[in-house]
């Protein structure tokens, strides 16, 4: 009995500790992870968290290529799919439904947690809020959304662009590997507006790129301000309903219905692709144009600062087949490769995905390379053969 008791004393002070400490929402991540699912964050923790509805209108279903599904995987890639832990890859070309496969009980209806990816997709919102004038520029100063801003030395400098670029200066350690991290805090906290709007900047916006998710969460709140309703909704109007996408998605909230504004977009891999094919296609759909040329042109086109990130989107401009990227925590991606017509989704539950020196996933390389040599478009043989004909037929 006195063990007992000693032992509780212990873990009463230690508790007490913690929240006296700011560190009470990990009470809260072990409980929402012992209620459903992994314990630890996963693309499948929709059901964990509140959430606002991204609702769709009409379920516009791809068309699918006539080689759809018919080929199989070679061995190499399918035990990297496997070591990683892959969920879902989906792969379309040229518009079309190429080839899809889904692992672990998951399917072409399963919501997947984009983690990252909706750094990008918030970036898409912020061109949105531009052409409807809710935002006069990327180079728009946050003191005007937020005045307090123009207090702080750093601060008063800062705008909508530094945050898409990941070049705000925040005092900020982006760190995942242990509860303690304030990106742990951020995924479990019950006041996101709170945290964010109290950390400082420690150097000028703009002098160099660190990767901080606070950044993001702030270009969350200012767009919620500016454009007068929650983000969920917007990317309803400006996205969701426009394109057709198969199914409603959800978006991960505290518990004051502010969206996670840095991750947890939860949709299908069917409709994760067709944001890739838009910004692939510079904002075109369906005879459309759903987002402008211009800004689509920006989301690609990485800083002097960091050749491999632009506005919340990677790119790797110099390999021999150039592709840009959408990239979530635990090896989530919309992969876009221009000169193939080709668009990879894969979402997936793996943490020490290798990065070369700018910090991009050596994953996405090997998919790139090995799928666009497998989806690679050939032409019938009656078609070479046509082809060979009438050339040397005009030769004479």
């Amino acid at each position: 009995m006195k063990k007992f008791w000693t032992a509780f004393l212990v873990g009463s002070s230690v508790s007490a500790a913690i929240y006296i400490s700011g560190f009470g929402y990990i009470f809260k991540a072990i409980g929402k992870n012992l209620k459903k699912g992994p314990i630890t964050p996963s693309t499948d923790d929709e059901e964990k968290f509140p959430s606002h509805i991204i609702q769709n209108y009409h379920c516009d279903l791809w068309d699918k290529d006539a080689e759809y599904n018919q080929k199989t995987l070679p061995e190499n890639i399918l035990q990297e799919l496997k070591k990683t832990r892959t969920s879902s890859l989906v792969i379309i070309r040229d518009h079309q439904l190429i080839f899809e496969q889904y692992w672990k009980n998951h399917s072409q209806d399963s919501l997947l947690n984009s983690f990252s990816m909706a750094k990008g997709i918030l970036s898409m919102i912020t061109g949105f809020a531009i052409e409807d004038g809710k935002l006069d520029s990327e180079d728009q100063l946050i003191s005007t959304i937020f005045p307090q801003y123009a207090d702080s030395d750093f601060g008063k400098f800062l705008t909508v662009k530094h945050l898409m670029m990941m070049q705000a200066g925040f005092d900020w350690e982006e760190e995942y590997r242990h509860p303690f991290a304030e990106n742990s805090k951020q995924y479990f906290i019950d006041d996101l507006a709170s945290q964010t709007l109290n950390v400082d900047l420690k150097e000028m916006p703009g002098t160099r790129y660190e990767y901080q998710s606070v950044a993001a969460q702030l270009l969350g709140l200012v767009l919620r301000k500016v454009i007068g309703c929650d983000l969920s909704s917007y990317l309803s109007e400006k996205l969701w309903k426009p394109l057709g996408m198969e199914y409603p998605a959800k978006w991960s909230t505290d518990e004051n219905n502010t969206e996670k504004a840095f991750c947890c977009i939860h949709a299908t891999a069917r409709d994760f692709a067709k944001i890739g094919q838009l910004v692939m296609d510079e904002g075109f759909w369906k005879e459309k144009q759903i987002l402008s040329k211009e800004f689509c042109r920006k989301l690609i086109s990485p800083s002097a600062q960091n050749p491999a990130f632009a506005y919340n989107v990677w790119a790797n401009r110099d390999h021999t087949v150039p592709h840009y990227f959408f990239y979530g925590f635990l090896g989530q991606f919309i992969i876009m490769i221009p000169e193939k017509k080709l668009i990879i989704v894969k979402t997936g539950l793996y943490n020490r995905l290798e990065v070369d020196k700018n910090k991009r996933p050596q994953q996405v390389k090997f998919l790139v390379d090995e799928l666009s040599t497998l989806f690679q478009k050939t032409f019938p043989l009656q078609f070479l053969i046509f082809f060979v004909f009438t050339n040397r037929f005009f030769a004479y």
